[in-house]
């Protein structure tokens, strides 16, 4: 596999694409990928194009060594080696090429989709929302995010409806941990609701 590998890099060099495999229509090759996690998505969106237009009758095997050989350099050399290793002892079999980019993107990735879910959580603010619609809806956004603890207490204070957090931060004892926050902020905003009703039947 090494040498198959290095004759499909041999079109290129210091970081060039290697030649093209197939004749017909130009269709846009991957650049090279060197594990850098904001080129990781553009890198395997290239792969799946140019494999459906250009590789569909070549074997998965073939595929599969035609990604590795644009992924150079960086971080990524010492994973490409790692997968040529298992691929060459059977330790590890691949169904389709969309398999491997799926670990591939599971193996560089995760910075990406961490910053995602970040961006997704400080967009998040309660607005006309009950508080127990804004608190659902904060718990599924900060699955799977890299805030945690106090940092997470915060934007969810940053997100609520000004009112309700300056009471509770006000109040004798205000909550601590988040399910406390959550706890108490829905409380509070149930009560309200409940007393804005009673108002308007008066």
């Amino acid at each position: 596999m090494q040498a198959q590998i290095q004759a499909l890099m041999a079109g290129g060099q210091g970081g060039t694409a290697p030649r093209e495999i197939a004749r017909g229509a130009e269709v846009a090759k991957p650049q090279i990928f060197d594990g850098t996690t904001a080129r990781v998505a553009g890198f395997i969106t290239a792969c799946k194009l140019y494999i459906r237009t250009r590789m569909r009758e070549e074997t998965v095997e073939g595929q599969i060594q035609w990604i590795l050989s644009y992924v150079q350099g960086g971080t990524a050399d010492v994973w490409k080696e790692n997968v040529m290793e298992e691929l060459e002892a059977g330790e590890v079999e691949y169904e389709s090429a969309e398999d491997f980019l799926i670990c591939l993107k599971k193996e560089f990735g995760r910075g990406e989709e961490e910053s995602v879910k970040a961006i997704e959580l400080r967009k998040l603010e309660q607005g006309g929302k009950t508080m127990e619609e804004f608190v659902q809806e904060f718990k599924r956004a900060a699955r799977g995010n890299r805030y945690e603890g106090r940092p997470l207490v915060e934007e969810f204070k940053r997100g609520m409806n000004g009112g309700i957090r300056r009471k509770l931060m006000e109040a004798e004892n205000p909550p601590t941990s988040i399910e406390q926050w959550y706890r108490r902020a829905t409380a509070l905003d149930r009560n309200w609701r409940e007393s804005r009703r009673e108002e308007e039947r008066l």
